[in-house]
């Protein structure tokens, strides 16, 4: 197998030969056949995540084929395609885990973060994990639906039933959201960086009703906003933008120090929460939903070898909605 493999954090990926790997207990082997690039992946390059492993396989939207099955797996097939998110194992036995928030687990590995990912020919996952995507769509428009999509999905579950809803940074996660809310009859308020006038009439192709800055009001109050950019100081103008009882979701696994702000614009019962990881039943009801509300995903492609360049891409906003990889 092939792979781009991170030596040491802060360096570009590398070009790396690697044995071929068997799957162990519980285990499949998936065939890659696309694997988005997250800005997840960007922290775990630039080493802004906590205990950090190195050399790492970057790469959690994977969508591929087992070729392989190890010892106990029940419910697959070789040849299925199938889905591999950023939840890549939990322990089933902490306090959160048998409170069935195992996104919140005490003892997890993470695609391509604590576990080698997608950024590979193929890539070994726990069966128990990666979930059947069917023969409807692209592995490439696929990719995507497997970490900015179901992030989003928790997060606009988060965000409660408000019917004016604010997307803050409108990428991956907040192209497939808009969609959902749409298809829920909400009406989406898109932000963007200042003066990012093709971004925001991209948002307003997808169904937004509004698009502007992230430093603009609204035209009117929000029920709840939702930050997908890693920017700190995007709390205090959501909290600012949302009406008495909103709700601001914070969707992002980094951001940057969140500034000072008065206690006036989080009192009369607004909310601050964030989001972290997924569970499995996130996973189940979003992906059997995603057929039903007929997301499209937008994507630019890149080789494989091609991964740095993504990333790149990526950290300087060059494309509307994912980049995938293609081996």
């Amino acid at each position: 197998m092939h792979a781009m493999v991170l030596e040491k954090l802060g360096a570009a990926l590398e070009w790396t030969a690697i044995a071929d790997r068997e799957p162990g207990r519980g285990e499949i082997r998936v065939k890659v056949g696309a694997c988005g690039v997250c800005r997840t992946d960007l922290h775990v390059v630039d080493g802004e995540l906590p205990d950090a492993k190195v050399p790492i396989i970057p790469g959690h939207e994977i969508v591929g084929r087992i070729d392989a099955i190890g010892a106990d797996v029940e419910g697959l097939r070789l040849g299925e395609r199938v889905g591999v998110p950023w939840l890549g194992h939990t322990c089933g036995i902490c306090p959160y885990c048998r409170m069935h928030r195992e996104n919140l687990c005490d003892h997890p590995i993470f695609t391509g973060f604590t576990r080698d990912g997608g950024y590979a020919t193929s890539t070994i996952a726990d069966a128990r994990f990666a979930f059947p995507l069917g023969e409807v769509g692209s592995d490439v428009a696929l990719a995507p639906l497997l970490c900015a999509g179901l992030i989003g999905w928790r997060s606009l579950v988060i965000a409660g039933d408000g019917k004016k809803l604010g997307l803050y940074g409108f990428g991956a996660a907040a192209h497939i959201i808009a969609q959902v809310a749409k298809w829920q009859g909400r009406s989406v308020f898109a932000f963007t960086r200042p003066g990012d006038l093709a971004t925001q009439n991209f948002a307003r192709s997808l169904g937004a009703v509004w698009g502007g800055g992230s430093d603009e009001t609204p035209p009117e109050p929000l029920d709840a906003a939702i930050i997908f950019a890693t920017v700190g100081e995007l709390v205090p103008l959501a909290l600012k933008a949302v009406r008495k009882g909103g709700r601001v979701v914070c969707a992002g696994i980094h951001m940057s120090d969140i500034p000072s702000f008065p206690y006036q614009i989080l009192w009369e019962e607004r909310e601050l929460l964030s989001v972290a990881n997924l569970t499995r039943q996130d996973g189940i009801d979003f992906l059997r939903l995603a057929p039903e509300i007929g997301i499209v995903t937008k994507t630019t492609s890149y080789p494989l070898k091609q991964a740095n360049q993504a990333l790149a891409d990526l950290r300087a906003g060059r494309f509307d909605g994912a980049a995938v990889l293609v081996p």
